[in-house]
């Protein structure tokens, strides 16, 4: 017999229970029993008045926003009515069916103000990644790092030159702007000094005017991620401008971090070829970090001429050694400060049968060393191990965090401008992913009857 809504709804009262209705396979759930936030008002606490209403508690806005990026929901106003109208997330939240849920407008005034004073969410990734050590998933003995490209909230058609930028006028004091002109006078300036940026975004000038990403022209951050290569658990991130050269940089600020906050010094870092360079190189060699790292070199030639590698290099005497015996010498001054130069005799080019091949252009050959050349022959040196081969492949893992990041999260482009937006939301990203492990790799806390 076919059944029937009951359309009568007039029953008074309901025996009702959230924890009944939250299934123990749902994702929040497993969340749950491995999120601690028990030092979060303690943390707060003097970023607090003493007097005045109650505010809303903050561990219930943390607990909202890792709701709204486990589940790609970034925007706060819809963030407040799915928290709402989800059983399981008033649930996970320690909402009850009454409890009123905050207005949207107060994650603003808390993430620029008291959150971002605190830095609130540097802490509870910190304690997620303390979880995931204290369970074992955190082996610490290779790393692996790299970065990916997230679109800034700003127009790619929409864009000015240095020149035109007029930030002085009070119109263009927005927080992004003077979040930007803050980072230029410090160690850490979101341009590169030795080269003036080719467009400059007016709402989140220290995003950068790539071709990165998604295969065209944006103003973009890069994402930037250390992880420990045994269960890919993200053990820093770093925002930087979708710039290669900043990446690299980051690197040594995620490493410094993780070794200063956890003791964290990994035997190997691996990377791709875009982290070769002979700086990173010779700075890992510094700390005894062995780089499986493909070596970034250009000095192969294509033209038919003859390439570095066909000069040997006499280290004894610091010098290289043409094919046809003849000898290339330094001055020994740095240029640009990261090369030597070495160079032949004239007189021993013009009477060489090689120079046609060598140097038809030149009236002499010049060979570039980079002052950190012997750190990436090392690096060469260990490019066919199987050391090197074994790190090379979980290095993937990685990538397919990001994947995970852009397809499953939604997350490829953000909300927030300026650098400590981008670093809000990058942290964020990375609470809710190694959570996500977390509840995956941590056997689940058996029932009491």
């Amino acid at each position: 017999m076919m059944g029937r809504l009951s359309g009568d709804q007039a029953q008074l009262f309901y025996e009702f229970r959230l924890e009944d209705r939250v299934p123990a396979s749902h994702l929040l759930r497993r969340i749950d029993a491995v999120l601690d936030l028990s030092g979060l008002h303690r943390m707060l606490g003097s970023y607090y008045s003493h007097t005045g209403r109650p505010s809303v508690d903050p561990e219930l806005m943390m607990r909202m926003l890792i709701v709204g990026y486990c589940f790609g929901i970034r925007s706060e106003r819809r963030l407040c009515d799915e928290v709402s109208l989800n059983l399981a997330y008033r649930w996970f939240c320690r909402l009850g069916l009454e409890d009123d849920v905050p207005d949207h407008s107060t994650f603003g005034k808390n993430r620029h103000g008291r959150f971002r004073q605190s830095d609130l969410f540097r802490h509870v990734f910190e304690t997620v990644l303390r979880r995931c050590m204290a369970s074992g998933l955190v082996r610490g003995e290779g790393f692996a790092v790299d970065a990916t490209v997230i679109e800034a909230d700003a127009s790619r058609f929409k864009r000015m030159t240095g020149e035109d930028a007029a930030w002085a006028e009070p119109a263009r004091q927005t927080r992004a702007v003077r979040e930007y002109l803050a980072a230029l006078d410090s160690n850490n300036s979101p341009i590169n000094p030795e080269r003036e940026p080719s467009a400059l975004s007016p709402s989140d000038p220290a995003s950068a005017w790539t071709t990165k990403g998604r295969q065209r022209v944006q103003f973009a951050y890069g994402l930037n991620y250390l992880i420990d290569d045994e269960h890919a658990i993200i053990v820093d991130v770093e925002p930087t401008p979708a710039r290669i050269s900043k990446e690299v940089a980051s690197t040594k600020v995620m490493l410094r971090r993780t070794a200063e906050r956890f003791g964290l010094l990994p035997k190997y870092l691996a990377a791709d070829s875009a982290y070769g360079t002979g700086e990173l190189l010779g700075w890992l060699a510094d700390r005894g970090i062995a780089p499986h790292i493909p070596v970034w070199d250009k000095s192969e030639r294509t033209d038919g001429t003859l390439s570095r590698s066909d000069f040997a290099y006499d280290a004894a005497k610091d010098r290289y050694v043409c094919p046809e015996g003849k000898v290339l010498t330094s001055t020994g001054r740095v240029h640009d400060g990261r090369t030597f130069y070495y160079r032949s005799s004239k007189r021993d080019c013009d009477l060489c049968a090689l120079k046609p091949q060598c140097c038809p252009k030149a009236p002499f050959r010049r060979i570039p060393r980079d002052v950190n050349e012997h750190d990436r022959d090392r690096a060469r040196s260990l490019a066919g191990t199987q050391a090197f081969q074994d790190s090379s492949r979980r290095r993937k893992k990685i990538e397919m965090l990001f994947a995970h990041l852009k397809r499953q999260l939604g997350f490829e482009r953000l909300r927030l401008r300026g650098p400590n937006g981008a670093r809000d939301e990058f942290l964020l990203t990375a609470i809710v992913q190694n959570l996500r492990r977390l509840a995956r790799l941590t056997p689940p806390i058996p029932s009491v009857a």
